[in-house]
C-alpha cells in the first residue's frame, strides 16, 4: 500500500498541462450551441409550430401529438446535424444521480434515421431497479419516462439527451424533477393568486434559482490510492496537516495554473451546453474551489446543475484530476455546500423580493417577504429533512456551515422594517443616504450598501433581493429541497389569500386587510428571526427556548416527512401522495444505512489490512532499535514509550472495529427500517467512528512516512 503511495505521487509530479482553447473570442459565439432551445427551436420549427411549443411551456399544457411529430423531426435532424447517432432519455432517478439508456436513431427495418414523436414524449426503463420505496416489487419492472418541454435537450458524450421525468406503471412519481414541477405549478398558482391583490395584470409567477457549487479537486492518481475517498466519497482515516485553512490564504487566491485550465474546459463545455457558469474563485478549504451561474428558471437550473456535476467529473479525468463533491471530503477543513438562491418573479418583470421606495411596492414586497418568513416558521423542520443526508450530517454544524437549526437572517435594516410593521402598521422602507458607506479616500467612490449584512451561521438567509437557503449540501440534487421551499410558500401564500379574502368581505379595505394579516404573521413567525452567531452554544439554548427544531442526525430528521401536516400540504397541492411520501422516506433512510454501513466497512478493511499490519510492522522496528540499545547500555525509555504508545493505539482500533462490527450485525438484523437507521447512528457511526478515527490518526503520526500507507492530507491538498 505505501508503495502505491508513492507510484501515485511520482504520477503527479509527472503530469502534463493541458492547454484549453475557448472556441471563440465571445462567449456568445459558441452559448447554447450544444442545447436545443427557445432559438433552436425557433430556427427549426414552422412559426405555428413553434408557437404551440412556446405556449405549452409557458401555459405548463400538454403538447400534442402533432406537434412533438414535428419537435421530433426538428430536433433529429439538429442533433445528426452534429453528428449524433444516439439519443437518450435523461432522468433524475431517486439515487440523487442521472441516468440514461441510449438507443439509436437508426431503424434497420426502414433502412433510414427515425425519431417519432412518440418516442419523444416516452420511453420505459426498468423502474424495479431503481430505488422505488416498496412501490415496485422485483417482478414489476415497467415504468415510464416523459419528456419535460421546458427543460432544453441537449448533447453530450455525442448522446442527445432528453430532460424527462421519471414514473411507475401505476403513475407515482420516482424521481426528483415530476414533484419539482408540481411545486413550481403550486407556487406559481398561489403566488398569482396573491400577485392580482395588487395587480390585475399578473397571469404567471416563475421561481428561480441560481446555486453556488463548492467542490474539491485532487489529482486522480492521489484519490485512487485513497481507498476511502474511492468507496465512500470522503476520507475516513487521516490527520490534519500542521498548514490547513488557518492562514485564510486560500479563499480567493490566485487559482493554480493546473486548476485554472480545468476550469476553463469545463466552463466551455457548460457553456455550449446552455448553462450560464459566471462565477470562479478559489473556496476556504486548500484545493477547494466554487462555480456558480446566472439566475435561470428553477427547473432548467436543477437540470443544469445535474449536468455539471457531470461534466466536472468528466472534465477533471481528462486533466488527471477528481472531483469530490462529498459534504465532508476532509476532516478539520471546510466541506462543500450548494448555497442555493431562490426568489420569484411576476411576468409583468417584477421580482417580488425586491424591496422598493414606492409605498404600494413595498406592500407587496413585504407580502411575499413575511409570508415566506412564516412559510419557514410553520415547516422548519420538513425544511430540515429536504436537506439531511449522512453526507450533510458531516458538515452542518462545523463550525463552517450553518447549524442543523433552521433559523431565517434578514439584517437590522428589515428587522426594523418589520418591527414598524408590526407595531405601528408603517410600511415604509427608507432608502438615501443610509445606503451608501463613506471610506475617506478621496480617489475611492462611496461604496453602496445593500439593506441587509450577510450571515454565514445562518441556514435561510435573505441577501437583498432573495433568499440563499444556505444549508443544502455540495452532492445533493436542489430539485429536493426547492421542491420543499415551494411547497411550503405555496401552502403559506394560499392560507394568506383567503385570510385577506375573508377580512375583505367583512367589509375591510384591501390594503389594510393585508397590512392586518401581515402583522399577525410578523408576531406568529418572531421565532424563526434569529440576527446572531448560529455557531455559538448560546444559540443552541436560544432555539431551544423558542422551541426550534435542533435534530442532529438524519433517520430523526426525515421523521417530518411522516407528519400529518407534511402530508396534508403536499396531498393539497398534489405534489406528492402519501404512498409516493411514504417511499421516499424509506429510501431515504436506505439511503443512509447503506452509506454508513459502507462506510464503517471501509474503515474496518483500512484499519485491519493497512494500518495495524504497517503500524505493527513499524514496532517492530523499534523493538529491535531498543534491545540494541539495551544492548549497548544506552537509555531506551523513549523508544519504549513509543512503542507502548502504538501498542495502545493499535489494540484501541481492534477492539473497536471489532465492536463496531459486531454492532453492525445487530443492526442489520432489525427489520423496521427506521429503527435500524437510528441503530447505525447511534450505534456504529456515533459511537464508534471518532473514536477508530481518532486512534488511526495518532498512529499515522508516529510511524515512520516512508512506511504509511495512504496518501496524505498534506500530499492531496497541496500537491497538485
Amino acid at each position: 500500500m505505501a508503495h502505491l503511495r508513492y507510484e501515485a505521487l511520482k504520477n503527479v509530479q509527472n503530469r502534463q498541462k493541458i492547454d484549453v482553447e475557448q472556441p471563440s473570442e465571445k462567449i456568445s459565439d459558441f452559448f447554447g450551441q450544444k442545447a436545443f432551445g427557445y432559438e433552436q427551436m425557433r430556427a427549426a420549427l414552422s412559426p405555428d409550430t413553434f408557437k404551440k411549443v412556446d405556449h405549452a411551456i409557458k401555459k405548463r399544457k400538454k403538447i400534442d401529438q402533432e406537434t412533438a411529430d414535428a419537435v421530433a423531426a426538428a430536433v433529429k435532424g439538429w442533433a445528426m446535424s452534429h453528428g449524433i447517432t444516439h439519443y437518450t432519455h435523461w432522468f433524475q432517478p431517486l439515487t440523487g444521480a442521472t441516468a440514461e439508456k441510449h438507443d439509436s436513431f437508426f431503424d434497420a427495418q426502414k433502412g433510414i434515421e427515425n425519431f417519432k414523436g412518440s418516442t419523444l414524449v416516452q420511453q420505459e426503463p426498468d423502474a424495479s431497479s431503481f430505488p422505488h420505496g416498496g412501490i415496485r416489487s422485483t417482478f414489476e419492472a415497467r415504468g415510464y419516462t416523459a419528456w419535460d418541454p421546458s427543460s432544453p435537450m441537449f448533447i453530450l458524450e455525442q448522446v442527445l439527451c432528453i430532460p424527462t421525468i421519471f414514473v411507475s406503471y401505476t403513475g407515482e412519481a420516482l424521481d426528483y424533477k415530476a414533484p419539482l414541477l408540481k411545486s413550481l405549478e403550486a407556487v406559481d398558482k398561489a403566488a398569482t393568486k396573491v400577485c392580482k391583490l395588487f395587480d390585475r395584470n399578473v397571469s404567471k409567477v416563475n421561481a428561480s434559482l441560481g446555486w453556488e457549487q463548492e467542490y474539491f479537486v485532487i489529482d486522480k492518481a492521489l484519490f485512487d490510492a485513497r481507498p476511502d475517498l474511492v468507496m465512500c466519497g470522503r476520507t475516513v482515516f487521516g490527520h490534519n496537516p500542521a498548514r490547513g485553512q488557518q492562514l485564510d490564504d486560500h479563499y480567493f487566491g490566485s487559482i493554480p495554473s493546473r486548476i485554472y485550465d480545468f476550469m476553463k474546459d469545463f466552463e466551455n463545455n457548460s457553456l455550449e451546453l446552455g448553462i450560464p457558469v459566471s462565477t470562479r474563485h478559489n473556496e476556504v478549504a486548500p484545493s477547494q474551489f466554487e462555480v456558480a451561474p446566472l439566475f435561470d428558471e428553477a427547473n432548467r437550473a436543477t437540470d443544469q446543475n445535474q449536468l455539471l456535476k457531470d461534466i466536472l467529473d468528466k472534465t477533471a479525468l481528462k486533466h488527471g484530476l477528481k472531483v469530490l463533491l462529498h459534504e465532508k471530503p476532509f476532516a478539520g477543513l471546510n466541506g462543500n455546500g450548494k448555497h442555493n438562491n431562490w426568489s420569484l418573479s411576476t411576468d409583468t418583470g417584477v421580482n417580488l423580493f425586491q424591496p422598493s421606495s414606492s409605498a404600494r411596492e413595498n406592500l407587496l414586497f413585504l407580502t411575499f417577504f413575511v409570508n415566506t418568513i412564516k412559510a419557514v416558521y410553520d415547516n422548519e423542520a420538513l425544511l430540515l429533512s429536504s436537506i439531511s443526508s449522512a453526507g450533510n450530517e458531516h458538515r452542518l454544524g462545523a463550525n463552517e456551515a450553518p447549524p442543523a437549526i433552521i433559523s431565517v437572517f434578514i439584517g437590522s435594516q428589515l428587522s426594523r422594517v418589520l418591527d414598524e410593521l408590526e407595531n405601528n402598521g408603517n410600511i415604509e422602507i427608507e432608502k438615501g443616504d443610509n445606503l451608501y458607506m463613506k471610506l475617506g479616500i478621496d480617489q475611492i467612490p462611496e461604496i453602496i450598501l445593500d439593506n441587509t449584512d450577510r450571515n454565514r451561521t445562518s441556514p435561510f438567509a435573505f441577501t437583498g433581493n432573495k433568499f440563499e437557503f444556505r444549508a443544502v449540501g455540495g452532492d445533493a440534487n436542489v430539485a429536493n429541497p426547492m421542491t420543499t421551499l415551494n411547497l411550503i410558500v405555496a401552502e403559506q401564500l394560499t392560507n394568506f389569500h383567503n385570510e385577506v379574502e375573508a377580512k375583505i368581505n367583512k367589509g375591510k379595505e384591501r390594503r389594510l386587510a393585508i397590512i392586518d394579516v401581515l402583522r399577525d404573521y410578523i408576531k406568529q413567525s418572531k421565532a424563526i428571526r434569529f440576527e446572531g452567531d448560529g455557531y455559538s452554544d448560546e444559540w443552541v439554548k436560544e432555539a431551544e427556548k423558542r422551541g426550534l427544531s435542533n435534530v442532529r442526525d438524519t433517520p430523526r430528521a426525515l421523521d417530518a416527512l411522516l407528519s400529518d401536516q407534511t402530508k396534508k400540504i403536499f396531498n393539497k397541492h398534489n405534489v406528492l401522495n402519501d404512498k409516493e411520501i411514504d417511499a421516499r422516506h424509506e429510501i431515504l433512510l436506505e439511503n443512509y444505512i447503506m452509506k454508513i454501513q459502507i462506510e464503517s466497512r471501509v474503515m474496518a478493511d483500512l484499519a485491519l489490512n493497512h494500518i495495524i499490519p504497517t503500524s505493527i510492522a513499524y514496532q517492530n522496528k523499534l523493538i529491535t532499535n531498543a534491545q540494541g540499545l539495551k544492548d549497548l547500555g544506552v537509555d531506551n525509555s523513549e523508544v519504549v514509550k513509543m512503542i507502548e504508545s502504538i501498542s495502545g493505539y493499535i489494540g484501541d482500533i481492534r477492539k473497536k472495529v471489532e465492536a463496531m462490527i459486531d454492532a453492525r450485525k445487530k443492526a442489520n438484523k432489525i427489520d423496521d427500517t427506521r429503527d435500524r437507521a437510528i441503530y447505525y447512528s447511534d450505534n456504529v457511526k456515533n459511537k464508534y467512528f471518532d473514536d477508530i478515527r481518532y486512534a488511526a490518526d495518532k498512529l499515522e503520526l508516529y510511524v515512520d512516512d516512508e512506511d504509511w500507507p495512504l496518501v496524505k492530507y498534506r500530499e492531496m491538498l497541496f500537491i497538485r
